[in-house]
């Protein structure tokens, strides 16, 4: 971050985040800021730690043995891995998409409600608001409000996804976090979740993480390049793939490197 930004610029910064599986330490001291209403790409060959990153920001590593981090995640002014925070409730505050796309055997509409179902809302009408809202936050209510109790996985892999986002929308959550989200996808399915982060964004803070460098420069506003788990350059894409400030940048954008 630039010392001259502000904080409240910010829906999440972190500092100095290192991570460990095990004995392997994955991420090594990654300071950035996530800056509000905007897309944050994280860049990077394989197994540089771009999906350890994205998944520290809600807490999702904890669930594998022998994880362990150090440093801090502000969520606001909240370090999310304070002794005090709940991570199910970080959970809530900021969404996930995984990969793959993974709707539950259930159909479109209890995909949708699940989580404020499992929360205790169970008045019909809210339910139904809740998911016509959030489909249409994700460009599918047109697609699929005559089959609201259809199988979900009856649907398309690109329709799955976005059914996937509505499924984190309807959490209202602050900050959406996207893990490779179109790299199981035609290309026409890629570009309708394209045009959808970028309708997402006014009113979301989004950060995906993606191998495509396509992608990330149709996408994005900032991005974070990752190499061997330490961040090696931050900042404005435009300005990242056309003159970095690193060598290594320049070389992993333009295919020397990685």
């Amino acid at each position: 971050m630039n010392t001259a930004d502000n904080q409240n610029d910010f829906t999440l910064r972190t500092q100095n985040i290192s991570a460990w599986y095990g004995e392997a330490q994955i991420l090594k001291n990654i300071s950035l800021g996530v800056r509000k209403h905007e897309i944050t790409a994280i860049i990077g060959p394989s197994g540089c730690g771009k999906s350890t990153l994205i998944r520290c920001f809600n807490r999702m590593n904890d669930f594998i043995p022998g994880f362990r981090v150090t440093g801090k995640i502000l969520f606001g002014n909240r370090d999310i891995y304070g002794a005090s925070v709940d991570p199910v409730e970080i959970r809530m505050n900021i969404g996930m998409v995984f990969q793959k796309q993974n709707p539950f055997p259930k159909s479109i509409f209890e995909n949708v409600t699940y989580g404020p179902r499992i929360l205790g809302v169970r008045n019909k009408v809210e339910l139904e608001t809740i998911a016509e809202r959030s489909l249409k936050h994700a460009a599918l209510w047109g697609e699929v409000k005559d089959k609201l109790r259809a199988n979900a996985l009856t649907l398309s892999g690109g329709q799955q996804q976005r059914l996937c986002i509505a499924r984190a929308l309807a959490m209202e959550p602050e900050v959406l976090l996207l893990d490779e989200p179109c790299s199981a996808l035609d290309p026409i399915a890629t570009a309708k979740i394209e045009e959808l982060m970028q309708r997402l964004k006014e009113s979301y803070t989004l950060l995906i993480v993606t191998h495509n460098m396509q992608q990330a420069a149709r996408v994005s506003d900032y991005t974070a390049y990752l190499y061997m788990g330490s961040l090696v350059e931050y900042g404005l894409t435009t300005k990242i793939f056309t003159t970095p400030d690193r060598k290594e940048t320049e070389e992993y954008i333009t295919g020397r490197l990685g």
